[in-house]
């Protein structure tokens, strides 16, 4: 692909850098930025660099927050004895589009998988026991992709939990093994979050 235009390549080859983006859809993006106000292109780089230089991780359950403690966490109309453990923000962003769910969150930051040299250590499970042994939490609700690398970070979860009346759920298989929850549709998540079994049930059963 042959530029005119050293600039117009470098835009090009930035926006080219977003997953899912080309160098023919970039180039697409790129001039119809040409095409607007130069006001509007301006705000829309400020409203990046402002995303990427101020936005915080929830100091209560890791989710993109504008301040020391998300949305979520600091409404008092949600159930914040219930924590939902999703393994990224895009599961949050997903389960939140059902509108059926009105507990908290807990993002783990991905799923232990050896393979991949991703151990506990390096997700918020230290975070989450400390919230569970902290709070008065009555339910955790495991939310993570049906995988074995999912179904390993529940079960090692559940292990490092103190017995007691807490009470650990998952949301019910609605949604294929393999598959991932962003990519489902609003009505089987929504229906898996309100069908949701016991992790002892469902990790007997695997």
């Amino acid at each position: 692909m042959q530029f005119s235009s050293t600039l117009l390549e470098n835009a090009v080859s930035e926006f080219a850098k977003l997953p899912g983006i080309g160098k023919k859809t970039a180039l697409r993006l790129v001039l119809h930025l040409l095409k607007q106000e130069q006001g509007d292109v301006t705000k829309f780089s400020e409203v990046l660099a402002r995303m990427r230089t101020e936005i915080r991780f929830c100091q209560r359950c890791y989710n993109v927050a504008d301040a020391d403690i998300c949305s979520i966490c600091s409404n008092s109309m949600r159930k914040q004895e219930m924590i939902c453990v999703v393994e990224n923000i895009r599961d949050v962003i997903a389960i939140e589009s059902t509108q059926q769910f009105n507990g908290t969150y807990h993002v783990l930051g991905g799923v232990i998988s050896p393979l991949d040299g991703v151990g506990p250590d390096q997700l918020t499970i230290e975070g989450l026991l400390n919230r569970v042994e902290k709070e008065q939490t009555e339910e955790l609700i495991f939310a993570l992709n049906p995988t074995i690398q999912g179904d390993t970070t529940i079960y090692y979860i559940q292990k490092k939990l103190k017995p007691g009346s807490l009470r650990i759920t998952t949301i019910a298989r609605g949604i294929a093994f393999g598959g991932e929850l962003e990519y489902a549709d609003e009505m089987t998540l929504a229906r898996s979050l309100q069908n949701r079994l016991p992790v002892e049930s469902y990790v007997a059963n695997r």
